[in-house]
């Protein structure tokens, strides 16, 4: 049966994506965005970004998947440490997210997904062999699946093809899986290779994205054929528009919080834009 917290988790997302679905305002309002939190410090939005959503079959999936694992979850660690594990996941996920979009002030997101794996990899960890089903394919342990979305990540954060926040999901994850851990460290005692065979690929790449974030600058095969397609001229519009968009980023950070705000890089940038206007 499921518990009253995460009867109330699923609530108020329920609530607050009808919301965002209705009006675009409040979706603008509390959804999250680069340039609102590291420009304007509405850190707010790293929580509330995570109970909306884009539309209703994106809500439905998430908080399917959260029914389904919060029943292990919640009575195998309690109602404190549930929460805990949510809530660090759904932050851990948006903090890591902001590192990776930092250079880019129109990056968006929504979604539960964060904390919503959270509690799907803290499960993982709990319970490595338990079977998992999909669909109609056969049932499999659920460190094969851990194992699998940890590798399907990877390759998107890294390929860019689509517009899953897969840096959010996959930091999320890791949290939620670590703070199980930590809660209950008998688990990794007993089942050591599964649980390593998740956790340490995932650990490893976000190591490597922290340390060496260049490494997200892939030439791969999607880049070399849409590149084809990508003559001077559509690449000198497109250098343009991001030129005009962080020009009025700036002016705006002057016009909100005066020409001090600006921090030296800022202030180079303008200098190199005023020029370019003359």
């Amino acid at each position: 049966m499921l518990g009253v917290v995460p009867f109330l988790l699923i609530l108020v997302n329920i609530i607050m994506s009808f919301q965002g679905f209705r009006n675009q305002w409040f979706l603008d309002r509390y959804k999250f965005d680069v340039e609102k939190i590291l420009v304007y410090k509405e850190y707010k939005r790293l929580l509330t970004s995570g109970f909306l959503h884009i539309n209703w079959l994106h809500l439905i999936l998430n908080m399917l998947t959260l029914y389904w694992f919060s029943g292990l979850v919640e009575p195998e660690l309690g109602t404190l440490a549930y929460t805990l594990i949510y809530v660090a996941s759904l932050a851990g996920g948006d903090l890591f997210s902001l590192l990776v979009h930092k250079h880019d002030h129109s990056y968006t997101a929504v979604g539960a997904s964060g904390a919503v794996f959270g509690i799907v990899f803290a499960s993982i960890a709990l319970f490595p062999n338990m079977g998992i089903r999909i669909f109609i394919l056969p049932s499999f342990p659920a460190w094969m699946y851990g194992l699998a979305y940890v590798l399907y990540s990877i390759y998107g954060i890294r390929s860019r093809t689509d517009n899953v926040g897969h840096d959010a999901h996959l930091s999320g994850a890791v949290v939620g899986m670590l703070v199980a851990i930590a809660m209950r460290p008998g688990s990794l005692l007993q089942n050591p290779l599964p649980i390593l065979l998740v956790a340490l690929p995932a650990i490893v790449f976000i190591f490597i994205i922290v340390t060496r974030p260049h490494v997200l600058l892939v030439d791969n095969f999607f880049y070399k054929k849409q590149r084809k397609l990508y003559n001077i001229d559509q690449r000198y519009n497109a250098e343009k528009v991001d030129k005009q968009k962080e020009l009025d980023r700036l002016l705006e950070k002057i016009h909100q919080k005066g020409m001090k705000s600006l921090s030296a890089k800022e202030k180079s940038t303008l200098a190199e834009y005023s020029k370019q206007l003359q």
